[in-house]
This record gives structure tokens, C-alpha cells and sequence, in this order.
């Protein structure tokens, strides 16, 4: 126990000294974290060690923070680049060099920077021509008149002639009373007003603010450009007014009402490359001042080239180059854009240039935050863009893309906002961030207000009925956001760029409105015929509310059809010519633009939902009774007690086989044409796995594998829901061709196999649909009983099969054994009265009879309606007699038949098996659609196939519980067939 205990303990000091250990060695590593801020006036950052060290003697921290400079009035001893060593100047006149190296007197006062100053107009001159030190410094005036014209330079250090405005207003480097000076620049009185308007109008933010950019260099820039046509200043006074939104107003004392004083006043310098609007000498802002001119400049001429997707001469490049201007008006470059140069969200360089790829619907967007647009872009930078146009052989040519500015504002009011073209005001010049106009007290304060080009917009519209792929000038439209900087930290902004591509959808849309006009009025004559042919198939003449409800309900499944039928086909339209055509001659619908296409889809899945709960609510209340045809073979031997007699009773008929003919009905009730576990399956995996989902995104190509590394554009719900469908249709279409034509000839037919069970179990089927029509399965064995052994019942087929025995028809030499029969109401009424003691026990108590017993009315029914319905197909009631024809052709396409039983039934023969119209075998189309339907809506919803595909398959797999559930009730009650015997 000692032993153990001491174990324990060595084990707990070597852990806690494990532990110690570590934390000593993280220790070890560890630094304080200093900043330079941090470091005072008497200490510099020491980039080596990352710490604060303290200067020397007379020594204070320099503007950077990182080294050590003397102090004011000490010179610099020695210096070894890593350290220095600070004197006093020994003179209280001396001041120190401009070098700091050196103590010199001056000519005058020393500075409150411990250095000599000179007056205005002169320079300071502390060494001689040979570069030795003076011992006493100079200053030496500068000569402003001719012919020298010389002023001080920037430094201060040399004369340098001064600049030209000045010379030209006051023949001198002095700027006269006369005169104005601004912007370092001397200009004489002339017609641009003096007081000048240097507000940016923020207009999301209702704010104007006076800018310290515009303040300082508006009135300059204008004058500049409209006196000596000076061009760089031309283009900043241009770039001010874009920074401005391209706003005006009848002031003309802002940025742009600037510009246009200058370009009506320089109307006799003539254009530039022959364009009217392009003033020589300044930038391209406007197209013209009068409203219309939008409609013109867009949609009056096409381009010179056209686009086309496939074949020798594909075309699908779209090249877009841009004159880059600085803000002080300085050309940079020319550059091609598509480099993200007008992307703001970052991206790979392939992604990017897929936007430029024709008919390809790009859209890039994403969250940036203010401070990383502080940094990256202190000032803005602007572009004037171009498209490139080239024929074969010829030399490139560049065609101006105009610009559509959300923002621009003329008196406060908002002029590009709304959808008609002839309001709107195209102009030129783009920016992407300005970080400069919102800076209100100097240009090293930093910014109240930042503008971001937030939504940029490249569109291209196709000329109509264009076989050639010609399209009209793109429109660039850019939206900014005015975002008012109090935390840049966690403040972002929403950006984006796309391109769109756009049509005229208007043809289009009358087209399918009369196609719907005309399949809706074809869908009101088929309801009209299906309410009738309900209303004759029950036997009542008058029309009720019940009529009404019926005919909206046949009238929802009918136009549910044509809706589908329309949508099916726009999809696949588009699909098909789309992607097929060589020469661009049709472009998608934007997606504001499928609006109506979904609801057209939702209103299809919506009556195609009443349609089919209609069907299941009838098919779940259908009338059905087995008659049983078998009759008692002998007699059996019964002694009765209290006598010595025996009687000999008729020995009773077998049910199982009722039971057996009961539980086989039971089992197709559910069964397809189809197999809906595959079919969902097999729909996935074509779409997800082989690739077919590829083909509805918004772009030309066809190709079912796409790069990894390329850009996925959005999908197109119309191309998407005409891919989905089609696979869903095509899928389920071959299924049905393979069960038809194949399973059900070679493998397993279930329905001509129910119809043979009966036969063999000498058991007719009545199934009634309606009040007065329903179908009848003629079961009456030709071999006369079907409770038999099994060597009888091999010889029975045997004999069938030889044709030694009669024809399994109902009538004689007849192999017809399916018929839609239409009995008279007399039939029915009696069919009724024999069932009603049943149907009033399943109804409200106070109409059940307490003293019966459920099991003998139940038995005694059966029995009277198997007696009933057996002498009625024997012709036993003349009163009741029906008679067996061929329906009409007319009669079948139409689904009404136009005699009414008056006083006999009528049996039509059918060989198509039609009673399986009451259950799922027989409503396959329905189903399909249904099924089509809910798929597509689901992924219209959510854009997931996956998903879709497992809500389909779980909405199918519920309507099947549904109704094998409630269709066995339903059996049971109607078949008086006890259900526990329904397995």
C-alpha cells in the first residue's frame, strides 16, 4: 500500500512538473506587443527588436517614429547610419544647415526650426559654387520680371521659372489685384463665376458636403481649361463633375455646370473624331442635353458585326478597352478591360474573363469592407470604356459605350431611375471608389462620406428578328452607394458586376397568350363534355351546385393540362433554340422576365393537385362487389339432435376464394405503368451524375462536363424547368413503352392477370365508378366450379387450353370477358335497397338498428346482392335486362356515351380493360404530370434536384400509403368482405 501510494505521488510531481516546464518555455518565447505610437517624443521603434528604445542627448523621436533627429537648434556631431551624436549650435544667430550637418549665421532671424529663413521671393544660399559652406548665408531675391520670370521652387532652394498663367495674366511671377489666384495658378478676370459651388451631393444620404478636392482645385481646373486649353485640367474639372454623379442644376457654379459653361462657351473650337458631343479639348460626359436622345443613341443603329455561338465563324468575344484617367486629369494608360480592372470582388483571372464570353449571363458580387477600400484606393481612378469592333481585314475601330448613371440627379430629382428610355440621360466616365471628394477639411483628413460603384451593369440587347446575330450598342449602368464612414473597422459595402443580355420578349408573350386563349377555350369544351357525361352516368338531368363544382373541378384538371402543356413547350423552346443556334437569333428571358413563367408553373401544379385529389377521392368511394358464381356440388350429412333423422343440407360454398380475388384487388389498386423508385432515380442521376443540369445555366455552351476552374453562371428557371421535365417525361415515357410493349407481353401483365384469376376462381367483378355506370369483370368459370382439387383444376386447363370447354365471354363464343356497362336507375335503386342496412350501420347511430346483428346483416346482404347480381347477368329479371353492344368510336374519344339506359342496361364491350381507370394502372398520365410537377416546383424553389428528388419520392410514397389504406377500408365496406382478411 506504501508502494502504491508512493507511485502515485511521483507520478502528480511529474506531471505538475511537466506542466511548469512548458509554461516556463511558452514564456520563454513570448514578446510585448509595442507599436511606434507607443513609443513618446524621447524614444523611436526599433524595427529589429520590435520594441521601444530611448534616444540619445538631445535627441527626439522623427515623424516617422523610427530613428532619432536632434533637436531644434543642434546640429547632427557625428553619424555612423545607425546611431548619431547631436552638438548645439555655439551661436544664438547661427541657425542650422539645411543638411542639419552644420551651424551657419543667418541673414536674418533664425526659424522656429532652428533654421535660417529668407523673405518671400528669395532663396536661401548656404554654400558657394564649388560646394564649400558660406560663413554666413545669403538670400538672394529672385528676378519675376522679364525677362527671367523666375519664382522660388517648391523647396525653396533655387529659382525656377514661374508658371505660365502668371506670366500670361501679369507678365510677371506676381498674380495682380486684377487677377485671380487659385490653385497655384494666376488667371485674369474672365466669365466663370469667382464664387464657385465646391459641394458633392450625397444623395442617398440627403447630405451635401463641402469638399477640400474641389475647394482647391475646381475654380483652377475650369479656369485653366476654358483660358489657356489646358487639357489636363480639362479633364480634372470632367472628373469632378463625374465625382458629382453627373449632376446639375440651373446653378452653373458646381463641377458640372462649370463643365457646361465651358463647352458651350468653346462651341467654335469644333469636335473631336468627329463626334458632336466630344468638345475638343475636354472629356465626353454627355450625350446631349435634350430627352429622346437615349432611345436614339441605343437602339437606331445595330452594330457593324454580329455574334454567333457555333461554326466556322463563332464570335462569342466581347473586348472592351478603357481610357484611364488620373483625378488630376493625367491620361495613365489604355487598358483591356476584363483583368478586374471594373471588378471590385476579388476572383480568379479565368472566372473574370468568362464574363466577356457573349451570352453568358455573369454575375460577380460580393461584401467589402470600408477600411480595405480606404487603403486600396486613396484616390479614384476613372475610365472612359470602348468596345472594339473589328471586320475581317480591317483595322479596330472603338465604339463609345454609353453610361446610364442611377445617380445622376438634375435640380434634386433622381432622372435615370425609372424604365422609360426617353427620360433618361446617357453620359461617359465612370469611377469605382472615390475616397477623395468626401474629405471635408483638408486632403490628408480622412473621408466623411465614401462613394462605391455598388452595382455595375453591362447590357447588350438583340435586334429583332435578327437571323444574324446583330445586337444593338451596349448600355453600361452603374449604381453607387453613399456610405457615411464612422467605423470603417466593421462597416462593408455590397458590390457586384454582371453582364445581361436582353431581347424583345413581347412577340413572345402574345404568342403564349394565344396559345393558352385557345387551349383554355378547347379545355372549357372538354370540361362541358366530361360534366355531361358525368351528369348522364348518374342519372340526373337537373344542374345543381353539385354540377357546378364538378365541372370546375373537371375544368381544373383540363386547363392544369394546358398549362403544362405550355410551360413544357416554352421550356423546351428555349432549350432548343438557345443552345442549338448558330447565329445568335433568340436570348433568354431575364429573370424578372420568368416571373410569369413561374406562375404559369405553380398555377399548372396547383389544378393538377385538385385534379388528382379529385381522382383519389373517387377512386377511394368506388362501388364494388365480387358475385360469386359457385354453387354447392352435393349434399352433406348432418344429424340433427332429439331425432334419429339425419338431414342432408346443401354443402356451403368455399369464401376463400372471394378472399383470395379480394386480396389480389387489393394489391394493384397502387400499382403504375411506372416504377416510381426508378423513375427518381434515374432522373437524378442524369441530371446530377451524367451532367444534364449543365444544359439550363446561362450561358451558349452545350456541354454536359464543366471545368472545375471555369465560372458557373446562374441558372435559368425556364431552362431548368424544360430540362427537368423533359428528362422526367422522356424517362417515364420509355417506361411505360418498355412495361407495355415488353414486361407486361413477356414478363408479368397484373391487371390480364387479375381478369384470368377471376375466370379460374369463377368470380365476376362489379365495379361502379358512378351512380349509373361503372365496368364489369366476367368471371363465371366455363368449367362450371372452381372449388376443386388440384388434379381437376389442372385438367380444366388443360382442357381450356385444347379448346374442349366454351369461351370464357360473357355471351357465347365470345372471349370478351371487360365491359363498361351504363345501368338503367331502376338497377341501381334495387342495388341500394340490398346495401343500405350496411350503409346505415357505417352511418350515424341513431339510425343503427342495436338489436341486428353486424355479422349476420352483413352475411344476409351478401348473399341477397350475390343472388341478385347473378340472376340480373343470367337475364333472370326482364325488368332489369341489359343488353351487350360495341361502343361508338365517337363514343370512346370523347369518354360519353350518347345513349341513356331508359329501360335496359347496357354492357360495351371492352377489350382495353378500361376498369382500370379506377385505380392508379388506368390514371398513369395523371400521375406522370403530378409527379412532374411536384418535382418542379420543388426545385424551382430550392434549385437542388437532390432535394426535389427526395420530396418526390416521399410525396409519392405517402399518396401510395394513402391509398392502399383507404382503399382497403373501402373494400372491405363496399365488397362486405371482412378486412381482416384483407392482407
Amino acid at each position: 500500500m506504501a508502494t502504491g501510494t508512493l507511485r502515485a505521488f511521483s507520478c502528480s510531481f511529474s506531471i505538475i512538473f511537466l506542466l511548469k516546464l512548458n509554461a516556463f518555455s511558452c514564456q520563454q518565447f513570448s514578446i510585448s506587443l509595442q507599436q511606434p505610437s507607443d513609443c513618446g517624443a524621447e524614444s523611436y521603434f526599433d524595427i529589429s527588436s520590435l520594441s521601444c528604445v530611448k534616444c540619445g542627448p538631445n535627441q527626439v523621436n522623427s515623424k516617422s517614429g523610427l530613428t532619432c533627429e536632434c533637436q531644434t537648434g543642434f546640429r547632427v556631431l557625428v553619424s555612423n547610419g545607425a546611431s548619431i551624436t547631436c552638438q548645439q549650435c555655439p551661436d544664438v544667430n547661427q541657425g542650422v544647415t539645411q543638411d542639419g550637418y552644420g551651424c551657419i549665421r543667418c541673414p536674418g532671424s533664425v526659424g522656429v526650426n532652428g533654421k535660417c529663413q529668407c523673405p518671400e521671393g528669395s532663396v536661401l544660399v548656404e554654400r558657394d559654387g564649388n560646394g564649400n559652406p558660406l560663413n554666413e548665408a545669403r538670400c538672394e531675391a529672385c528676378n519675376a520680371t522679364e525677362p527671367a520670370f523666375s519664382a522660388p521652387d517648391a523647396t525653396g532652394k533655387r529659382c525656377v521659372r514661374c508658371e505660365d498663367s502668371f506670366i500670361n495674366s501679369s507678365q510677371s511671377c506676381v498674380c495682380g489685384t486684377s487677377n485671380v489666384l487659385a490653385g497655384g495658378m494666376c488667371f485674369p478676370l474672365n466669365s466663370l463665376p469667382t464664387s464657385v459651388a465646391s459641394n458633392v451631393i450625397f444623395g442617398q444620404l440627403t447630405l451635401s458636403l463641402q469638399s477640400a478636392w474641389f475647394s482647391s482645385f475646381m475654380y483652377s481646373s475650369a479656369a485653366a481649361c476654358l483660358l489657356f486649353s489646358n487639357r489636363t485640367a480639362c479633364q480634372s474639372l470632367g472628373n469632378m463633375c463625374v465625382m458629382n454623379m453627373h449632376s446639375s442644376s440651373t446653378i452653373n457654379n458646381d463641377a458640372c455646370g462649370l463643365y457646361n459653361t465651358i463647352y458651350r462657351a468653346t462651341a467654335a473650337q469644333g469636335s473631336s473624331q468627329d463626334i458632336s458631343y466630344w468638345r475638343k479639348n475636354l472629356p465626353w460626359l454627355y450625350y446631349g442635353e435634350q430627352l429622346g436622345l437615349a432611345s436614339r443613341v441605343l437602339q437606331n443603329e445595330p452594330l457593324p458585326v454580329g455574334f454567333s455561338f457555333k461554326g466556322a465563324q463563332k464570335n462569342t468575344n466581347i473586348e472592351l478597352w478603357a481610357a484611364v484617367y488620373s483625378v488630376r486629369g493625367e491620361f495613365m494608360r489604355w487598358e483591356n478591360v476584363g483583368g478586374g480592372n471594373l471588378q471590385l470582388c476579388p476572383d480568379t483571372l479565368t472566372s473574370q474573363q468568362s464574363a466577356f464570353t457573349f451570352g453568358t449571363a455573369y454575375k460577380q458580387s460580393c461584401v467589402l469592407s470600408v477600411s480595405e477600400l480606404l487603403i486600396g484606393y486613396p484616390e479614384p481612378v476613372f475610365y472612359d470604356v470602348y468596345l472594339v469592333i473589328q471586320k475581317a481585314q480591317e483595322e479596330k475601330r472603338l465604339l463609345a459605350v454609353p453610361l446610364l448613371n442611377l445617380n445622376q440627379q438634375f435640380n434634386g430629382q433622381f432622372t435615370n431611375q425609372g424604365s422609360n428610355m426617353n427620360n433618361w440621360y446617357l453620359t461617359r466616365r465612370l469611377m469605382l471608389v472615390d475616397t477623395l471628394s468626401g474629405r471635408e477639411n483638408s486632403l490628408s483628413s480622412s473621408p466623411r462620406v465614401i462613394r462605391v460603384a455598388s452595382n455595375i451593369k453591362i447590357g447588350f440587347q438583340l435586334v429583332p428578328n435578327t437571323q444574324k446575330g446583330q445586337v444593338y450598342p451596349p448600355l453600361m449602368t452603374v449604381a453607387y452607394s453613399d456610405i457615411l464612414v464612422t467605423d470603417p473597422s466593421t462597416q462593408s459595402v455590397t458590390v457586384s458586376f454582371s453582364f445581361e443580355y436582353t431581347m424583345d420578349q413581347e412577340e413572345a408573350r402574345i404568342k403564349t397568350d394565344i396559345a393558352l386563349g385557345v387551349l383554355g377555350g378547347v379545355a372549357v369544351v372538354h370540361s362541358l363534355l366530361k360534366t355531361a357525361s358525368w351528369k348522364r352516368r348518374i342519372a340526373s338531368p337537373l344542374i345543381d351546385l353539385q354540377t357546378i363544382m364538378k365541372f370546375l373541378v373537371f375544368y381544373a384538371g383540363d386547363l392544369a393540362n394546358v398549362f403544362f402543356i405550355i410551360t413544357v413547350g416554352t421550356g423546351l423552346y428555349w432549350l432548343i433554340f438557345f443552345k442549338a443556334q448558330q447565329f445568335v437569333s433568340v436570348l433568354l428571358p431575364l429573370p424578372a422576365q420568368e416571373e410569369r413563367f413561374v406562375v404559369y408553373v405553380g398555377c399548372a401544379f396547383a389544378l393538377k393537385t385538385v385534379q388528382f385529389l379529385h381522382k383519389l377521392f373517387v377512386q377511394l368511394s368506388v362501388d364494388i362487389f365480387f358475385i360469386d358464381w359457385e354453387r354447392p356440388r352435393g349434399k352433406s350429412s348432418k344429424h340433427v339432435e332429439g331425432s334419429g333423422e339425419a338431414k342432408s343440407p346443401a354443402s356451403p360454398v368455399s369464401i376463400w376464394r372471394t378472399y383470395f380475388v379480394a386480396n389480389e384487388w387489393n394489391e394493384i389498386q397502387t400499382i403504375r405503368k411506372i416504377d416510381p423508385t426508378f423513375q427518381v432515380i434515374a432522373v437524378l442521376f442524369f441530371l446530377e451524375v451524367v451532367g444534364f443540369s449543365n444544359l439550363a445555366l446561362r450561358d451558349p455552351l452545350s456541354n454536359l462536363r464543366r471545368s472545375p476552374e471555369a465560372y458557373t453562371p446562374p441558372y435559368s428557371l425556364i431552362l431548368r424547368y424544360g430540362v427537368a421535365s423533359a428528362m422526367w417525361l422522356c424517362i417515364g415515357l420509355i417506361q411505360m413503352i418498355f412495361f407495355t410493349v415488353f414486361h407486361e407481353r413477356f414478363v408479368e401483365d397484373k391487371i390480364r392477370q387479375f381478369v384470368d384469376l377471376c375466370s379460374i376462381s369463377n368470380i365476376s367483378v362489379l365495379l361502379l365508378s358512378h351512380r349509373c355506370f361503372g365496368y364489369y369483370i366476367h368471371g363465371r368459370s366455363v368449367h362450371g366450379h372452381a372449388d376443386t382439387n388440384m388434379d381437376e383444376m389442372n385438367t380444366n386447363l388443360k382442357r381450356e387450353a385444347e379448346n374442349l370447354c366454351g369461351q370464357r365471354g360473357l355471351l357465347p363464343n365470345s372471349d370478351t370477358q371487360t365491359f363498361q356497362i351504363s345501368i338503367t336507375n331502376r338497377l341501381r335503386t334495387q342495388y341500394d335497397r340490398i346495401i343500405e342496412p350496411i350503409n346505415r350501420r357505417n352511418g350515424p347511430s341513431r339510425l343503427v338498428d342495436a338489436s341486428a346483428n353486424p355479422c349476420e346483416q352483413s352475411t344476409k346482404a351478401y348473399h341477397t346482392m350475390n343472388r341478385f347480381l347473378g340472376s340480373v347477368i343470367d337475364h333472370a329479371h326482364r325488368e332489369m335486362d341489359y343488353i351487350v353492344k360495341d361502343k361508338l368510336l365517337f363514343e370512346r374519344l370523347i369518354g360519353m356515351e350518347f345513349i341513356e339506359p331508359l329501360d335496359k342496361s347496357i354492357f360495351y364491350n371492352d377489350d382495353s380493360h378500361s376498369f382500370a381507370d379506377v385505380i392508379f394502372y388506368g390514371n398513369e398520365a395523371v400521375l406522370l404530370i403530378f409527379d412532374t410537377l411536384f418535382f418542379c416546383v420543388v426545385d424551382l424553389g430550392s434549385q437542388n434536384f437532390i432535394l426535389a428528388a427526395v420530396l418526390t419520392y416521399v410525396q409519392q410514397l405517402v399518396f401510395r400509403l394513402i391509398r392502399n389504406g383507404m382503399g382497403r377500408r373501402n373494400l372491405a365496406s363496399k365488397t362486405l368482405v371482412d378486412k381482416r382478411f384483407l392482407i
